[in-house]
Formats: structure tokens, sequence, C-alpha cells
């Protein structure tokens, strides 16, 4: 199982693999042919009122990762869709925020890696 992170606004490169947009919104000023994305699954993005109220302030992220985790929970559907792709090939979770020690896609990854060996994804 490989997970990658990665900004939107970086290079796209071969040892990306598959590529997954996990925002719920596109990324500003970027076209789909500058991002090769493969897939854009906004079901794995926060909510719009967890993103509001997180409003990317570190001293809310450990509440925060508390509070997608829940959410990622009830969304199955997505996040079987996404755990799929990661058994079969190496997937780079793609995001836009500038801050990467304190982005979504970390508490996804983490998530996914949890729940591949059997725990709650906590």
């Amino acid at each position: 199982m490989t997970i990658r992170l990665k900004r939107a606004y970086d290079p796209p490169a071969a040892s990306d693999g598959y590529r997954v947009l996990v925002d719920r919104l596109w990324p500003r000023g970027l076209t789909k042919e500058e991002a090769h994305i493969d897939l854009w699954l906004k079901d794995v993005a926060p909510s719009t009122e967890l993103r509001k109220w997180y409003n990317h302030d570190p001293a809310r992220w450990t509440e925060f990762g508390e509070r997608y985790a829940a959410e990622l929970r009830e969304r199955e559907a997505a996040v079987d869709q996404l755990a799929a792709l990661v058994r079969e090939r190496a997937v780079t979770l793609v995001y836009a925020t500038k801050d990467t020690a304190h982005c979504h896609p970390l508490v996804l990854k983490t998530f996914l890696e949890h729940r591949k060996r059997g725990k709650s994804g906590d």
C-alpha cells in the first residue's frame, strides 16, 4: 500500500501513480490539464461545515482530525472506493492547501492505513 501526498500546485511526476484530488473545491487557478487528476473524489474531503470551523487553525488540528475521522466513518462508499484504489496501485492524494503539516490528507492517509490494519480509523 503506497499512499503519497502532494499539493496540486506541485508538478505531477510519473512516481505519483494514480492521482486523486481529495478536496471538495477545485484548486484555484489550476486547469484540469495542469492538474493531471485521475479521479476527483469530493466525498472523502471534509464537509464544508468542518472545513469552515477548522479554518486552517493549527490550534484546532487535533479536534479537526477527530471530527474528520468521524465523518470518514460515515462515508463508507467513498472510503471503500479509495481503499480499493490504494490496494491496487500507488496513489497520490492531491490537495490545494499551503499548510502541509496540518492538512486533511494527513488524516485521510492515517485513516486508510489504520483501516487496512483492521482498526477503526481513529
